[in-house]
Protein backbone atom coordinates (compact mmCIF):
# COMPACT_ATOMS: atom_id res chain seq x y z
CA UNK A 1 0.00 0.00 0.00
CA UNK A 2 2.94 2.20 1.00
CA UNK A 3 4.85 1.64 -2.92
CA UNK A 4 1.65 2.74 -4.18
CA UNK A 5 0.71 6.13 -2.24
CA UNK A 6 4.21 6.21 -3.52
CA UNK A 7 4.24 5.94 -7.26
CA UNK A 8 0.85 8.01 -6.71
CA UNK A 9 2.61 10.37 -5.03
CA UNK A 10 5.11 11.13 -7.65
CA UNK A 11 2.88 10.57 -10.63
CA UNK A 12 1.17 13.88 -8.58
CA UNK A 13 4.58 15.93 -8.21
CA UNK A 14 5.33 14.75 -11.95
CA UNK A 15 2.02 16.55 -13.50
CA UNK A 16 2.44 19.73 -10.90
CA UNK A 17 5.51 19.94 -12.60
CA UNK A 18 4.50 20.12 -16.10
CA UNK A 19 1.63 22.05 -15.19
CA UNK A 20 3.80 24.56 -14.03
CA UNK A 21 6.11 24.33 -17.39
CA UNK A 22 3.07 24.53 -19.39
CA UNK A 23 2.01 27.62 -17.20
CA UNK A 24 5.64 28.87 -17.62
CA UNK A 25 5.71 28.40 -21.44
CA UNK A 26 1.96 30.22 -21.68
CA UNK A 27 3.09 32.55 -19.27
CA UNK A 28 6.20 33.26 -21.73
CA UNK A 29 3.86 33.50 -25.01
CA UNK A 30 2.19 36.38 -23.06
CA UNK A 31 5.66 38.51 -22.12
CA UNK A 32 5.80 42.33 -23.09
CA UNK A 33 9.46 42.96 -24.01
CA UNK A 34 10.80 46.83 -24.72
CA UNK A 35 12.73 47.72 -27.86
CA UNK A 36 14.66 50.79 -26.53
CA UNK A 37 16.91 52.62 -29.37
CA UNK A 38 19.22 55.73 -28.45
CA UNK A 39 18.58 58.36 -31.32
CA UNK A 40 17.39 59.29 -34.85
CA UNK A 41 20.46 60.62 -36.10
CA UNK A 42 21.07 57.63 -37.74
CA UNK A 43 18.20 56.00 -39.98
CA UNK A 44 18.94 52.69 -39.33
CA UNK A 45 16.63 52.05 -35.92
CA UNK A 46 13.66 52.97 -38.01
CA UNK A 47 14.46 51.37 -40.98
CA UNK A 48 16.59 47.77 -40.05
CA UNK A 49 16.76 47.34 -35.98
CA UNK A 50 13.09 47.62 -34.86
CA UNK A 51 11.58 45.64 -37.95
CA UNK A 52 14.18 42.86 -37.50
CA UNK A 53 13.48 42.84 -34.11
CA UNK A 54 9.98 42.75 -34.26
CA UNK A 55 9.43 40.37 -36.88
CA UNK A 56 11.72 38.07 -35.01
CA UNK A 57 9.81 38.10 -32.01
CA UNK A 58 6.55 38.04 -33.53
CA UNK A 59 7.94 34.14 -35.08
CA UNK A 60 9.25 33.49 -32.02
CA UNK A 61 6.48 34.27 -29.79
CA UNK A 62 3.74 35.57 -31.50
CA UNK A 63 1.60 36.30 -28.27
CA UNK A 64 4.20 38.55 -26.77
CA UNK A 65 4.10 42.25 -26.63
CA UNK A 66 6.82 44.23 -28.03
CA UNK A 67 7.34 47.82 -27.07
CA UNK A 68 9.25 50.28 -29.41
CA UNK A 69 10.99 53.10 -28.30
CA UNK A 70 12.85 55.91 -29.61
CA UNK A 71 15.14 58.73 -27.00
CA UNK A 72 15.79 61.01 -29.87
CA UNK A 73 19.65 61.83 -28.77
CA UNK A 74 18.08 62.76 -25.00
CA UNK A 75 19.20 60.90 -21.87
CA UNK A 76 16.29 62.14 -19.82
CA UNK A 77 13.94 60.89 -21.81
CA UNK A 78 15.39 57.37 -22.10
CA UNK A 79 14.99 57.19 -19.13
CA UNK A 80 11.69 58.18 -18.67
CA UNK A 81 11.09 55.69 -21.60
CA UNK A 82 12.81 52.95 -19.76
CA UNK A 83 10.81 53.77 -16.41
CA UNK A 84 7.42 53.55 -18.42
CA UNK A 85 7.59 50.25 -20.08
CA UNK A 86 8.82 48.55 -17.02
CA UNK A 87 5.42 50.18 -15.87
CA UNK A 88 4.08 47.85 -18.19
CA UNK A 89 5.24 45.02 -17.66
CA UNK A 90 8.47 44.70 -19.96
CA UNK A 91 10.03 41.83 -18.35
CA UNK A 92 13.25 42.02 -20.70
CA UNK A 93 14.45 45.90 -21.97
CA UNK A 94 16.85 45.84 -25.34
CA UNK A 95 18.76 48.72 -24.24
CA UNK A 96 20.82 50.97 -26.83
CA UNK A 97 21.91 53.36 -24.55
CA UNK A 98 21.93 57.04 -25.58
CA UNK A 99 24.96 57.47 -22.86
CA UNK A 100 26.91 54.36 -21.58
CA UNK A 101 27.69 55.91 -18.36
CA UNK A 102 23.82 56.85 -17.31
CA UNK A 103 22.46 53.71 -18.33
CA UNK A 104 24.41 52.04 -15.80
CA UNK A 105 21.55 53.12 -13.25
CA UNK A 106 19.21 51.94 -15.67
CA UNK A 107 20.48 48.28 -15.32
CA UNK A 108 20.80 48.86 -11.73
CA UNK A 109 17.15 49.54 -11.36
CA UNK A 110 15.71 46.92 -13.61
CA UNK A 111 17.32 44.51 -11.58
CA UNK A 112 16.17 45.28 -8.42
CA UNK A 113 12.89 44.89 -9.94
CA UNK A 114 13.55 41.54 -11.47
CA UNK A 115 13.78 42.91 -14.98
CA UNK A 116 16.49 41.64 -17.41
CA UNK A 117 18.75 44.45 -19.57
CA UNK A 118 20.03 43.35 -23.09
CA UNK A 119 22.75 45.77 -23.87
CA UNK A 120 22.65 46.51 -27.94
CA UNK A 121 24.93 47.81 -30.01
CA UNK A 122 26.29 49.88 -27.28
CA UNK A 123 28.09 48.41 -24.82
CA UNK A 124 27.36 49.37 -20.53
CA UNK A 125 30.59 49.05 -19.30
CA UNK A 126 30.13 50.18 -15.75
CA UNK A 127 27.79 47.88 -14.35
CA UNK A 128 27.20 44.63 -16.41
CA UNK A 129 23.81 43.86 -18.62
CA UNK A 130 22.61 40.66 -18.65
CA UNK A 131 23.85 40.21 -22.29
CA UNK A 132 25.10 42.27 -24.77
CA UNK A 133 24.48 41.56 -28.89
CA UNK A 134 26.39 43.88 -30.82
CA UNK A 135 28.56 44.14 -34.13
CA UNK A 136 32.39 44.00 -33.44
CA UNK A 137 32.98 48.02 -32.95
CA UNK A 138 36.31 47.76 -32.15
CA UNK A 139 36.90 45.26 -35.63
CA UNK A 140 35.07 47.89 -37.53
CA UNK A 141 36.93 50.75 -36.87
CA UNK A 142 40.26 48.97 -37.51
CA UNK A 143 38.66 47.50 -40.91
CA UNK A 144 37.40 50.49 -42.00
CA UNK A 145 40.84 52.42 -41.01
CA UNK A 146 42.80 49.76 -42.68
CA UNK A 147 40.68 49.59 -45.56
CA UNK A 148 41.71 53.59 -46.17
CA UNK A 149 45.16 53.55 -45.80
CA UNK A 150 45.44 50.05 -48.20
CA UNK A 151 43.59 52.34 -50.60
CA UNK A 152 45.98 55.30 -49.96
CA UNK A 153 48.68 53.31 -50.38
CA UNK A 154 47.73 51.39 -53.42
CA UNK A 155 47.39 55.14 -55.17
CA UNK A 156 50.55 55.79 -53.95
CA UNK A 157 50.27 58.37 -50.98
CA UNK A 158 53.28 59.06 -49.73
CA UNK A 159 54.24 58.62 -46.09
CA UNK A 160 53.82 61.15 -43.46
CA UNK A 161 50.79 62.62 -45.51
CA UNK A 162 47.46 63.23 -43.44
CA UNK A 163 44.09 62.16 -42.79
CA UNK A 164 41.33 63.74 -40.57
CA UNK A 165 39.69 61.28 -37.91
CA UNK A 166 35.83 61.96 -36.55
CA UNK A 167 34.64 59.61 -34.14
CA UNK A 168 31.33 59.13 -33.03
CA UNK A 169 29.41 60.49 -29.73
CA UNK A 170 31.54 60.90 -26.52
CA UNK A 171 29.47 59.36 -24.68
CA UNK A 172 28.51 56.08 -26.62
CA UNK A 173 31.08 53.10 -25.34
CA UNK A 174 30.52 51.46 -29.06
CA UNK A 175 32.27 54.99 -30.61
CA UNK A 176 35.38 54.54 -27.88
CA UNK A 177 35.68 51.09 -29.03
CA UNK A 178 35.02 52.36 -33.01
CA UNK A 179 37.82 54.95 -32.29
CA UNK A 180 40.40 52.25 -30.46
CA UNK A 181 40.25 50.23 -33.61
CA UNK A 182 40.57 53.23 -36.07
CA UNK A 183 43.93 54.31 -33.46
CA UNK A 184 45.03 50.75 -34.12
CA UNK A 185 45.10 51.24 -37.84
CA UNK A 186 46.50 54.64 -38.00
CA UNK A 187 48.96 54.20 -35.44
CA UNK A 188 50.57 51.24 -37.10
CA UNK A 189 50.05 53.00 -40.73
CA UNK A 190 52.81 55.22 -42.77
CA UNK A 191 50.13 58.49 -42.15
CA UNK A 192 49.69 60.99 -39.82
CA UNK A 193 46.25 62.15 -38.25
CA UNK A 194 45.79 65.82 -38.37
CA UNK A 195 43.04 66.52 -36.14
CA UNK A 196 40.61 64.31 -34.60
CA UNK A 197 37.26 65.05 -33.59
CA UNK A 198 34.39 63.19 -31.05
CA UNK A 199 30.95 64.09 -32.77
CA UNK A 200 28.54 65.14 -30.46
CA UNK A 201 25.20 62.67 -30.46
CA UNK A 202 26.50 61.41 -33.93
CA UNK A 203 25.27 64.38 -35.29
CA UNK A 204 26.07 64.68 -39.19
CA UNK A 205 25.89 68.85 -39.38
CA UNK A 206 28.71 69.00 -36.01
CA UNK A 207 31.02 66.70 -38.30
CA UNK A 208 30.12 69.05 -41.21
CA UNK A 209 30.81 71.98 -39.46
CA UNK A 210 33.95 70.43 -37.86
CA UNK A 211 35.10 69.25 -40.87
CA UNK A 212 34.81 72.72 -42.52
CA UNK A 213 37.42 74.16 -40.16
CA UNK A 214 39.72 71.51 -40.93
CA UNK A 215 39.80 72.04 -44.49
CA UNK A 216 40.25 75.70 -44.23
CA UNK A 217 43.13 75.12 -41.99
CA UNK A 218 44.87 71.84 -43.91
CA UNK A 219 43.69 72.38 -47.31
CA UNK A 220 45.65 69.86 -49.42
CA UNK A 221 47.19 68.18 -47.00
CA UNK A 222 44.11 66.17 -46.27
CA UNK A 223 44.68 63.01 -48.17
CA UNK A 224 41.70 60.84 -46.36
CA UNK A 225 38.89 61.33 -43.60
CA UNK A 226 38.16 58.24 -41.26
CA UNK A 227 34.91 58.41 -40.15
CA UNK A 228 33.13 56.24 -37.70
CA UNK A 229 29.62 55.98 -39.86
CA UNK A 230 27.95 57.03 -42.61
CA UNK A 231 26.11 60.25 -41.60
CA UNK A 232 29.95 61.58 -40.10
CA UNK A 233 31.31 60.41 -43.07
CA UNK A 234 28.71 62.15 -45.47
CA UNK A 235 28.94 65.65 -43.11
CA UNK A 236 32.77 65.27 -44.28
CA UNK A 237 31.77 64.95 -47.65
CA UNK A 238 29.52 67.84 -47.75
CA UNK A 239 32.23 69.59 -46.05
CA UNK A 240 34.42 69.16 -49.25
CA UNK A 241 32.20 69.68 -51.55
CA UNK A 242 30.74 73.34 -50.22
CA UNK A 243 34.42 74.23 -49.88
CA UNK A 244 34.49 73.11 -53.90
CA UNK A 245 36.99 70.53 -53.57
CA UNK A 246 37.17 67.99 -56.42
CA UNK A 247 37.50 65.30 -56.36
CA UNK A 248 36.92 64.63 -52.50
CA UNK A 249 39.58 63.08 -50.77
CA UNK A 250 38.88 58.99 -49.44
CA UNK A 251 36.12 59.18 -46.91
CA UNK A 252 34.83 56.04 -45.01
CA UNK A 253 31.83 55.26 -43.16
CA UNK A 254 29.76 52.47 -41.52
CA UNK A 255 26.32 51.55 -41.63
CA UNK A 256 25.65 50.91 -45.16
CA UNK A 257 22.84 53.38 -45.14
CA UNK A 258 21.01 53.95 -48.83
CA UNK A 259 22.90 57.50 -48.71
CA UNK A 260 25.94 55.82 -48.17
CA UNK A 261 25.45 53.37 -50.55
CA UNK A 262 24.75 56.27 -53.17
CA UNK A 263 27.68 58.08 -52.08
CA UNK A 264 30.11 55.12 -53.06
CA UNK A 265 28.54 54.04 -56.38
CA UNK A 266 28.83 57.90 -57.03
CA UNK A 267 32.22 57.75 -56.05
CA UNK A 268 32.28 60.17 -53.18
CA UNK A 269 32.62 57.96 -50.28
CA UNK A 270 35.19 55.38 -49.93
CA UNK A 271 33.63 52.78 -48.03
CA UNK A 272 31.29 51.83 -45.22
CA UNK A 273 30.55 48.59 -43.06
CA UNK A 274 28.04 46.34 -44.22
CA UNK A 275 26.15 45.40 -40.60
CA UNK A 276 22.59 44.06 -42.30
CA UNK A 277 21.08 45.51 -38.50
CA UNK A 278 18.71 42.80 -38.49
CA UNK A 279 21.28 40.27 -37.88
CA UNK A 280 21.80 41.46 -34.72
CA UNK A 281 18.25 42.33 -33.99
CA UNK A 282 16.90 38.85 -34.55
CA UNK A 283 20.01 37.95 -32.04
CA UNK A 284 18.60 39.94 -29.27
CA UNK A 285 15.20 38.75 -29.85
CA UNK A 286 16.14 34.91 -29.35
CA UNK A 287 18.37 36.22 -26.36
CA UNK A 288 15.08 37.90 -25.20
CA UNK A 289 12.96 34.61 -25.48
CA UNK A 290 14.91 32.64 -23.53
CA UNK A 291 15.24 34.97 -21.00
CA UNK A 292 10.97 35.35 -20.51
CA UNK A 293 11.27 31.59 -20.24
CA UNK A 294 13.55 31.37 -17.55
CA UNK A 295 16.75 30.46 -19.52
CA UNK A 296 20.29 31.65 -19.46
CA UNK A 297 21.50 32.58 -22.74
CA UNK A 298 25.02 30.52 -23.57
CA UNK A 299 27.68 33.87 -24.43
CA UNK A 300 29.42 33.51 -27.27
CA UNK A 301 32.49 35.53 -26.06
CA UNK A 302 32.54 38.51 -23.03
CA UNK A 303 32.93 42.36 -23.00
CA UNK A 304 32.84 44.28 -19.81
CA UNK A 305 32.10 40.98 -17.60
CA UNK A 306 28.97 41.13 -19.51
CA UNK A 307 28.05 37.84 -21.43
CA UNK A 308 28.33 38.27 -25.17
CA UNK A 309 27.48 37.90 -29.00
CA UNK A 310 29.59 39.84 -30.91
CA UNK A 311 29.75 39.42 -35.07
CA UNK A 312 31.98 40.37 -37.25
CA UNK A 313 30.54 42.76 -40.18
CA UNK A 314 32.19 43.31 -44.10
CA UNK A 315 33.74 46.42 -45.06
CA UNK A 316 31.98 47.45 -48.77
CA UNK A 317 33.72 49.41 -51.09
CA UNK A 318 32.63 49.84 -54.89
CA UNK A 319 34.58 46.72 -56.20
CA UNK A 320 32.58 44.61 -53.79
CA UNK A 321 29.18 47.21 -53.40
CA UNK A 322 27.29 44.90 -56.26
CA UNK A 323 28.05 41.29 -54.54
CA UNK A 324 27.92 42.14 -50.82
CA UNK A 325 24.84 44.62 -51.08
CA UNK A 326 22.67 43.81 -54.14
CA UNK A 327 23.80 40.34 -55.11
CA UNK A 328 22.97 39.28 -51.42
CA UNK A 329 19.43 41.37 -51.28
CA UNK A 330 20.65 43.28 -48.44
CA UNK A 331 19.76 46.32 -50.09
CA UNK A 332 17.18 46.70 -52.95
CA UNK A 333 18.91 48.16 -56.44
CA UNK A 334 15.05 49.78 -56.36
CA UNK A 335 15.92 51.26 -53.57
CA UNK A 336 19.70 53.10 -54.11
CA UNK A 337 20.03 53.24 -58.04
CA UNK A 338 17.40 56.37 -58.10
CA UNK A 339 17.56 59.54 -59.68
CA UNK A 340 21.31 60.62 -61.13
CA UNK A 341 22.55 57.17 -59.20
CA UNK A 342 20.97 55.40 -62.18
CA UNK A 343 23.87 55.70 -64.67
CA UNK A 344 26.76 55.12 -61.83
CA UNK A 345 24.94 51.31 -61.30
CA UNK A 346 24.42 51.09 -64.41
CA UNK A 347 27.96 51.39 -64.89
CA UNK A 348 28.99 48.70 -62.29
CA UNK A 349 26.29 45.89 -63.22
CA UNK A 350 24.23 46.86 -60.59
CA UNK A 351 20.22 46.86 -62.10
Amino acid sequence: MTHRLDRIGGLAVLALGLLAGTAGLSHAQEATVAFLMPDQASTRYEERDYPGFKAEMEKLCSGCTVIYQNANGDVALQQQQFNSVIAQGATVVVLDPVDSSSAASLVQQAHSQDVKVIAYDRPIPDTPADYYVSFDNKGIGQAIAQSLVDHLKASGVPDGAGVLQINGSPTDAAAGLIRDGIDAALDASPYKTLAEFDTPDWAPPEAQQWASGQITRFGEEIKGVVAANDGTGGGAIAAFKAAGVNPVPPVTGNDATTAALQLIIAGDQYNTISKPSEIVAAAAANVAFQMIQGKTPEPKTTLYDTPSELFVPVVITKENIKAEIFDKGITPAATVCTGDYVAACEALGIK
